[in-house]
């Protein structure tokens, strides 16, 4: 089974080698980096590290499905610029040829015992909930994302669109990966902070709020 990495990005250029080098030793049959519009030299790195690059209008959820339609695999997996696989991150997946959507088991990049609470959160909400976020490496079979019209055309909780209509007709596996996770954010902000942020922002979400609204919410208090 081919596997297609499909790396959403706007400059990355720290990251971006790692991002790409840990996909393809972990197996993947092509590595796509999806550029949004960086000022600096992600493009001329992905290059340089073997991705197929490309140029897309920014916003995640658009520069995904910009990779998803050039992709050939037979899954597609979606990472984000700042995280990276283990070296056996997709030997489950390759292992067993009727998965057909779920994502990997998260170790986030920082000592703090409070992080090792959030994996055990993070992977308890995919296996209760069938609802894994972006960061943990969603994948999904090329044919039934293509089938559901592919990440939705919005500013932010695209991949929590997404999971929730894959859910209803296929179940969400959590494989062990792993999936190593950048606390940049985490760090920038306060990990209770950033968290209490992002529980918010799925409330209002599942409480009718649009994602444009929420979008513009999160740029003003970032």
């Amino acid at each position: 089974m081919k596997l297609s990495v499909i790396i959403p990005a706007l400059n990355e250029s720290e990251n971006i080698t790692r991002a790409v080098q840990s996909a393809q030793i972990a197996g993947a049959g092509e590595v796509i980096v999806v550029d949004g519009g960086s000022r600096d030299a992600t493009l001329q790195l992905a290059h340089a590290a073997g991705a197929i690059c490309l140029e897309s209008v920014p916003g995640r959820g658009r520069q995904q499905d910009c990779g998803a339609q050039q992709a050939t695999g037979d899954m597609l997996v979606f990472l984000h610029a700042d995280n990276w696989f283990g070296p056996e991150a997709f030997q489950a997946l390759q292992d067993n040829d009727q998965l057909v959507c779920g994502a990997f088991r998260q170790k986030i990049d920082a000592p703090a015992i409070i992080y090792r609470w959030f994996e055990w959160g993070n992977s308890l909400r995919v296996s209760w909930m069938g609802t894994p976020y972006g960061d943990q490496g969603i994948f999904v079979r090329r044919a039934v994302y293509e089938d559901l019209g592919g990440f939705p055309d919005v500013p932010i909780m695209e991949d929590v669109i997404l999971m929730r209509t894959l859910r209803r007709l296929h179940p969400v596996v959590l494989l062990p990966g792993p999936i190593y996770v950048s606390a940049r954010r985490w760090q920038k902000y306060g990990p209770i902070r950033q968290t209490l942020r992002n529980w918010w922002l799925l409330a209002a979400f599942r409480c009718g709020a649009s994602p444009q609204r929420l979008a513009d919410s999160y740029r003003r208090h970032r």
